[in-house]
């Protein structure tokens, strides 16, 4: 049985074992239950590899993801062995008449169904991991110079898991997601954004090199110098145009504390004041800049996550969100070692200067630097123990561009979520952006401003709430095109040809030339809905 986990993000890479037989697709399998079917028969599949799996249960677990609110059942699973196989099938779908569609998955952290494939096959990339036998994971540190030091890690890997190799040689990736247990191919598929972003920007403009199997099977190694056009394709691509097996990502030296404020404040325009500022320190090896900064909003009713704040606090902290009906946090950390922790605390007050929170609402924690990147890592645990393990997630992610933000907390924050209370459980986040820490020469597409707002509404609600939060995701959706607001939404789903136009903008002739080069048969990540819509 495949094994997979379903709380990570989309998008990743394919494998299998495939034999050409007559113009037929020869595969094998060897469980009780082989893979016979008469819908694999009608696709000219014989079944004859221990490498593709049928089963129902496979199957079930293949057709949802970790939004709980997508189902596309694939005709198989394939367990690759190697990464030949990976070649081998994508040849064998462009020699037929009518190829069947390849979706590559690892973590399935989705949650429309982009790491689906209905009626064609998913690709377990996980199961890499036993071929690969310990060595995913590779880390070369440069002694004169940390900062050059980098990481070849397999597509199928985890960022908790570079994560820990790297911490071992004292060096760090420098831009994590929220939730480190994603894989790398996946966030490299869509960006890869967090708290880091301003300042290092996202995770795909931290990558050298990468190998990628194309669209047409092709095994290539790409970098901004070599097959470029590859290159900056993937990157921010949505796995349409190839699978991404190894990524060569940067490190940097690691710091073992992080300083980590959260500071709270009624009023937006001071709370956006304070944020930009510090998002105004984002020299690449500054000192004095702070190393993540974050905000987000906390609205009376919902299960807000307070538990940062002191026992002690919380009785007024709740209080204070019950008395304005939403709030603003402005969070911020700095990392240290021993030999700056004397000055830590003065280098935060002078970032900080006359910040306007609200006086006494500045909130602060000394904790190791894996404890504060890897602070979600019970977050399953949570959900399971609140009855939401396998609750709906009914998310948005659009990226607002700095002029607009305030027609936002108007007409969205106050005017749409708050007005109309659906109460859910998560997080709400704006994290600032600096288009200059982005290459507008990859995929992903950001709105035109230098500077711009991630904004998040990662609401997970009970089944009943379901219809009625999409319903309000859309009229955010709605008002933002009414009011000519030029967002530009992350991790986009389901929309038509003409949407999608509209999604890349300038960027999309160049994105049907690279899909007419590297994947002509339309067969990669069927599940995003954009050549095949």
């Amino acid at each position: 049985m495949a094994r997979f986990s379903i709380f990570q993000k989309p998008l990743v890479l394919l494998s299998w074992l495939i034999v050409v037989v007559a113009n037929t697709i020869v595969l094998s399998h060897a469980l009780t239950q082989p893979c016979s079917s008469s819908s694999l028969q009608a696709h000219g599949i014989k079944v004859i590899s221990p490498e593709l799996v049928c089963d129902n249960a496979t199957l079930t677990l293949a057709s949802t993801d970790y939004g709980h609110t997508s189902h596309e059942k694939p005709l198989a699973v394939l367990e690759p062995t190697s990464l030949t196989q990976i070649s081998k099938l994508i040849k064998l779908s462009n020699s037929l008449s009518t190829p069947f569609t390849i979706a590559a998955r690892a973590q399935a952290h989705s949650i429309h169904g982009q790491a689906m494939a209905r009626e064609g096959i998913v690709v377990n990339m996980t199961n890499l991991n036993r071929y690969r036998h310990g060595r995913g994971i590779v880390i070369v540190r440069n002694e004169k110079d940390a900062w050059s030091s980098y990481a070849d890690v397999g597509g199928e890997q985890t960022w908790v898991d570079l994560l820990h190799a790297a911490l071992e040689y004292g060096l760090t990736p420098v831009t994590w997601t929220d939730s480190l247990d994603l894989s790398i191919g996946g966030t490299l598929s869509n960006a890869g954004t967090g708290g880091e972003a301003f300042r290092f920007g996202p995770q795909i403009t931290n990558v050298y090199e990468l190998d990628v199997i194309t669209g047409k099977g092709d095994y290539v190694t790409c970098s901004a110098k070599k097959n470029s056009k590859l290159f900056y394709a993937v990157l921010g691509g949505l796995g349409q145009f190839g699978i991404i097996t190894r990524a060569r990502i940067a490190l940097a030296p690691s710091k073992p504390r992080a300083k980590w404020l959260r500071m709270i404040y009624t009023e937006f325009p001071a709370f956006i004041k304070d944020k930009k500022h510090l998002s105004s320190f984002n020299g690449r090896r500054d000192d004095k800049a702070p190393d993540y900064v974050e905000g987000a909003f906390l609205i009376k009713g919902w299960q807000n996550n307070i538990a940062f704040y002191p026992t002690q606090d919380l009785p007024r902290v709740n209080s204070l969100i019950n008395n304005h009906t939403i709030v603003y946090v402005l969070e911020l950390v700095k990392y240290y070692n021993n030999s700056t922790q004397a000055q830590i605390d003065q280098e935060i007050e002078n970032l900080i200067k006359g910040f306007k929170f609200v006086p006494t609402f500045k909130f602060e924690k000394d904790v190791a630097y894996e404890e504060f990147i890897n602070r979600n890592k019970d977050f399953s645990t949570i959900l399971k123990t609140s009855g939401l393990s396998e609750a709906p997630n009914a998310w948005l992610n659009i990226f607002i561009p700095a002029s607009r933000i305030f027609d936002i907390n108007e007409a969205v924050f106050k005017g749409i979520v708050v007005k109309q209370n659906i109460t859910s459980f998560g997080v709400s986040l704006i994290i600032p952006m600096n288009r200059t820490k982005w290459n507008d020469k990859m995929s992903a597409a950001i709105p035109d401003e230098e500077f711009f707002y991630l904004v998040t509404l990662l609401h997970i609600v009970t089944p009943d709430k379901l219809a009625s939060t999409n319903a309000q995701n859309n009229q955010i959706m709605e008002f933002c095109k009414k009011s000519g607001i030029g967002i530009k939404e992350y991790l986009p789903y389901n929309k038509t040809l003409e949407e999608w136009k509209e999604h890349f903008g300038p960027k999309w002739p160049i994105l049907e030339a690279r899909k007419d080069e590297f994947d002509p048969k339309r067969i990669l990540s069927p599940g995003q809905k954009i050549f095949n819509n």
